[in-house]
């Protein structure tokens, strides 16, 4: 018989409870300290994804864990990936690739048949790994659900995995989080959820000493600590749309809105532009126009285009955005943002859903048509107007055809990507991860009216900012503990 993997589940009260950032933190003190750490998630729902070295997809989380523990990116770490969309559902990727749409209730048929696919995905990871630190979703709470669970307890008991519990003070009722999840879970649940912790506190630590003997009491389970709230989270990429704030404030050499959405995907992209100090950037919620006087407006990704190009005119954004080009302003699409920035764009059929063909913002000549097939690719190549060098990913479905084309934003390993102006104002393409590129980011910014210092590398703040958190877990955790129960032979 192989030997048990040496595994730990870090479970949640509820979702946005900071689990993905716990794993990290983990799994960057773990490579500190020599280990070969790999991250893994059964099941995730999210319309931020990366692109894997095996060109395949995996949510961003656990793209973020990954480079935390310093080891490439793979299908297996995320098995199973749902990105939500419109009438159709969800797109289910198992094991990096494109199994099809399914709706709410189709999935939860589904689901029995994919724990095989996990166990596989987790196996092999164990099969490379010191250990294995692995991210649930949601809550175990939730017991309707419970019924071919893959994401939490299913998984758990199915691979036979001690649990930590993790619990969001800061939200408020961590006790009752903590203790009413405990109740809801089987007896069998209950063993193997050996400790808890409670995270996001502001203050004095030791103020909650007595909810700390309360939770214990109540449950048994073994506390692994309390996590102060960890001030730099904002360097690293929120796994949710939900999560992302509404402004950031610095200074206004230049000043950067985005739309947001109703499917709003990959928004990764705008972080280097978030940890740029000399740079106002504000996310434009639904409800809320454009402001006049921005100096740049980024449309996003979309995992919806068809849907979110009403939804965009649906909010008025549409009259903002032309009014903002005429009066100069620099217009910026990335993926199905670019896709909007065409004449018209087709789903002849139905990959988003109903919609067939919608008008776009007609601000380049070119139109788009979705195809069933994905790209997902990593490639490098250079910039037309500045000539530096950029880097980033492909992850979409469609084709843009049209006299815009002849004149590229990008020129890559595959080819030209993208469309620009003549006026050099209005542009767009395909490649995530432009402004995470220095050179790029600096030039885009000083020819946009910046002449403040910039960051010199967007990358050495995210690297230092994983190795402050797993300094601040450290310090704040029982990760020797942590490390006992996930070696415990069980």
């Amino acid at each position: 018989m192989a030997p048990h993997p040496k595994a730990l589940m870090i479970q949640g009260t509820g979702s946005d409870v900071g689990k993905s950032l716990l794993v990290a933190g983990m799994a960057r003190a773990l490579s500190n300290r020599g280990l070969r750490v790999m991250p893994f998630k059964p099941q995730n729902m999210s319309n931020n994804a990366a692109v894997t070295s095996e060109g395949g997809e995996i949510g961003r989380a656990q793209a973020l864990q990954a480079r935390a523990a310093r080891t490439p990116l793979l299908n297996d770490m995320n098995p199973v990936l749902l990105k939500p969309q419109t009438d159709v559902g969800a797109q289910v990727i198992v094991q990096g690739q494109m199994v099809g749409n399914v709706k709410a209730r189709q999935y939860q048929d589904l689901k029995h048949t994919l724990l095989d696919r996990v166990l596989e995905s987790f196996h092999r990871l164990a099969g490379s790994a010191d250990i294995v630190l692995i991210e649930g979703a949601g809550s175990p709470a939730e017991v309707n659900l419970r019924k071919n669970d893959i994401a939490n307890m299913g998984f758990a008991e199915a691979a036979d995995i001690p649990v930590i519990l993790t619990g969001d003070i800061d939200r408020g009722g961590v006790i009752a989080q903590l203790v009413g999840t405990y109740s809801l879970l089987s007896g069998s649940e209950k063993n193997r959820t050996k400790g808890y912790l409670v995270n996001k506190f502001r203050g004095d630590v030791s103020l909650f000493d007595d909810g700390l003997t309360i939770i214990t009491e109540q449950t048994g389970m073994e506390t692994m600590g309390v996590v102060p709230f960890f001030n730099d989270a904002s360097k690293l990429p929120p796994e949710d749309a939900a999560s992302l704030p509404a402004r950031k404030r610095g200074g206004d050499a230049v000043r950067i809105a985005i739309p947001v959405l109703s499917r709003i995907a990959n928004f990764d992209d705008f972080d280097p532009l978030f940890a740029e100090p000399s740079v106002q950037v504000e996310m434009i919620r639904p409800g809320t126009p454009i402001p006049a006087g921005m100096d740049v407006i980024i449309l996003p990704g979309s995992k919806a285009t068809l849907a979110d190009m009403i939804f965009l005119r649906d909010q008025g954004w549409d009259i903002d955005i032309h009014a903002h080009v005429r009066q100069g302003g620099t217009l910026v699409g990335i993926c199905g943002g670019y896709q909007m920035l065409g004449r018209r764009l087709h789903d002849p059929d139905g990959i988003e859903g109903s919609l067939r063909e919608v008008e776009g913002l007609g601000l380049l000549d070119f139109t788009t048509t979705l195809t069933g097939s994905k790209k997902l690719l990593m490639e490098g190549g250079t910039e037309t107007l500045s000539g530096t060098s950029v880097q980033g990913y492909h992850m979409h479905v469609g084709e843009c055809t049209g006299p815009a084309l002849k004149a590229p934003f990008l020129q890559l390993e595959s080819g030209s990507d993208g469309a620009i102006s003549k006026d050099r104002r209005v542009m767009g393409c395909y490649l995530h991860g432009l402004f995470a590129n220095d050179a790029f980011r600096h030039a885009f910014l000083h020819r946009t009216g910046s002449d403040a210092p910039l960051l010199d590398s967007f990358d050495a703040g995210v690297e230092q900012a994983l190795d402050d958190l797993a300094a601040h877990l450290e310090a704040h955790t029982r990760i020797d503990r942590m490390l006992e129960i996930a070696e415990r032979i069980r």
